[in-house]
């Protein structure tokens, strides 16, 4: 059983954060972090993205953007990410999780995660239904193992 999840994405103040307030929603009592791999260390939550995550009901607070490292890929049971390179990205930085890194839309067609950072809101609402579709279906998946 996955007890411990890791999300990650590139600057680890958009996407990663939100899959991971939506993963702890959704997993209570599931150890649910998350880390970039080119964080913007100690940046909160994205304006947009947190303003989002507000609408949703959940709290975007407390969020503070860290460096993905070995040891907190090693920490983790399970590792999600936004992107095929982000996975290359990891295993980079931790060669030895190269089997526990996987697409955070694996189980809604494989889907990668496009970055909002930046754009339009449309584009962090598109991100966060994906988001959210994919955090679904995870459960819907490690509810099945």
């Amino acid at each position: 059983m996955f007890n411990s999840i890791l999300v990650v994405c590139v600057g680890n103040i958009c996407r990663s954060p939100t899959g991971e307030r939506l993963l702890q929603q959704l997993l209570p009592g599931k150890d649910i972090t998350s880390a970039g791999v080119g964080a913007l260390v100690g940046h909160p939550m994205d304006e947009l993205a947190a303003e989002i995550v507000v609408q949703h009901g959940l709290d975007p607070s407390g969020h503070v953007a860290r460096q993905l490292t070995p040891d907190i890929c090693k920490q983790a049971d399970i590792i999600l990410t936004m992107s095929n390179r982000n996975i290359e990205e990891i295993c980079q930085i931790s060669p030895e999780s190269r089997g526990k890194a996987m697409l955070y839309g694996r189980w809604i067609g494989d889907k990668e995660i496009p970055d909002p950072y930046r754009r339009e809101l449309i584009v962090y609402e598109q991100a966060f239904e994906l988001l959210d579709e994919g955090a679904r279906a995870w459960l819907q998946a490690l509810q099945r193992s």
